[in-house]
């Protein structure tokens, strides 16, 4: 819990002060290694990410925005999976993620044309709005974590505190109508990263009257995943998160500090290289139509699989509702789908993307992170943390959950591996 808000500062000092390069002490001894802390560390943190009012101002009050448009903004109410600690009752869910995005993106272009708020305030203030997140993440953790004690909602407790807090304490905690798990999975991380991306492109129009084709890039790649999230999530509320992981700092603090604010290193990147060398990083045509290519087939993966997956899933649980939220690709959904039905009663899913890998959302998603770091050349190792991040989180993943099917289905398992034998890519792997 301590770890990554540290690696996160250690990283931003490196992108803040040294143009991407990761930076070392020049003694490992016990004074070359407090004096490294405290002068390039610490120092830095007070001179460049102190918690400013101004800075408070922007995240937190994009905080409440988001929670209050969750609160009233108009959208469908989908039922959750049953829950076996309530009985078998089925939560619903206000999935008003998409009208609330579409607010969000009129009041942000209205705040910054009328100079009310210009949204290249953020990368200026990147380091002190990332502190307020990661302050936020942990005072989230905590309220959360006593309300569920006060409200008596505490569920698989371990009676280790330290491991609780991190896990969480309770499965589904709400304010009125608003579920907080889905609302920190789907409308803070998502958006924030969005503009951050916004910011460094503005950032660099208004520096060059031009913006430039990795920075196009990036705010294209943003803006396909944020709305990826918004216009599907009728889908979340079936999902894994939602049925079984509990609502603690694991959750919590990585939707509303981690994400945002370590998957937009390619973004920061550049912006803090054009800004310290007056060198904007450009590729050749062929390279960039290529990664633009990569991009777009990437998340046409991701967007279909996910949408095959949880439709069909919806479909089963009698929640499916049809919707025509942009944009809505060609072989999202799969008219009579082939599946295995396991003793169980559960239906593992053989068509579409799923009949020729076991993860094709997982495939996508590092290909698409992949170009992430790509699109920003090879100067910096910092652009590809993403990627890195999710090879070793998926890899995990996978090997946990092909364990945990193996054991729970069994044979029935081993008929669907017969039938989709390779996990991420066919022929390979």
């Amino acid at each position: 819990m301590l770890g990554f808000p540290s690696m996160m500062y250690y990283f931003w000092v490196c992108l803040e002060y040294h143009q991407g390069s990761l930076i070392f002490p020049t003694s490992f001894s016990k004074d070359g290694l407090v004096q490294f802390i405290t002068k390039e560390i610490i120092e830095k943190i007070k001179l460049g990410a102190y918690p400013t009012a101004f800075a408070i101002k922007i995240y937190m009050g994009y905080v409440l925005f988001s929670f209050i448009l969750a609160y009233v903004m108009p959208g469908p109410v989908v039922q959750g999976l049953p829950i076996p600690y309530l009985k078998g009752k089925r939560l619903p869910y206000l999935c008003n993620a998409l009208s609330s995005w579409y607010l969000t993106l009129v009041t942000a272009f209205v705040l910054h044309v009328t100079g009310i708020f210009r949204l290249t305030s953020i990368v200026e203030n990147f380091g002190s709005i990332m502190t307020v997140a990661i302050i936020w993440g942990f005072t989230m953790t905590t309220l959360v974590f006593i309300f569920s004690f006060l409200t008596g909602t505490t569920h698989r407790m371990s009676g280790n505190l330290i491991y609780d807090y991190f896990m969480g304490a309770s499965l589904n905690p709400r304010i009125g109508p608003v579920d907080l798990k889905m609302w920190a999975e789907c409308r803070v991380p998502w958006p924030v990263l969005f503009f951050i991306g916004v910011s460094c492109a503005l950032k660099q129009y208004e520096a060059r009257g031009y913006v430039t084709a990795p920075a196009a890039f990036l705010v294209l790649a943003y803006f396909l995943y944020t709305n990826a999230c918004q216009k599907g999530e009728e889908c979340i509320p079936t999902s894994w998160d939602m049925f079984f992981e509990k609502d603690g700092f694991m959750l919590i603090f990585w939707n509303m500090a981690g994400v945002p604010f370590t998957y937009c290193y390619s973004a920061i990147y550049l912006s803090k290289l054009e800004e310290t060398t007056g060198i904007a990083v450009t590729h050749g045509k062929a390279y960039t139509i290529f990664l633009y290519a990569l991009l777009l087939c990437a998340y046409y993966v991701f967007d279909t699989g996910n949408s095959q997956k949880n439709r069909f899933r919806m479909e089963q649980n009698g929640s499916y509702i049809d919707r025509n939220a942009f944009p809505q690709l060609p072989w999202g959904r799969i008219k009579n789908p082939t599946y295995i039905k396991t003793k169980h009663g559960n239906m593992l899913l053989t068509s579409g993307w799923w009949g020729i890998v076991r993860k094709p959302h997982y495939t996508a998603d590092l290909f698409q992170s992949l170009s992430w770091g790509l699109i920003t050349g090879f100067g910096s190792w910092l652009p590809y943390f993403y990627f890195s991040f999710f090879v070793v989180v998926l890899t995990h993943r996978v090997s946990r959950d092909m364990e945990r099917c193996a054991k729970k289905y069994g044979k029935d398992w081993d008929r669907y591996c017969e039938r989709v034998p390779y996990i991420f890519i066919p022929y390979v792997f």
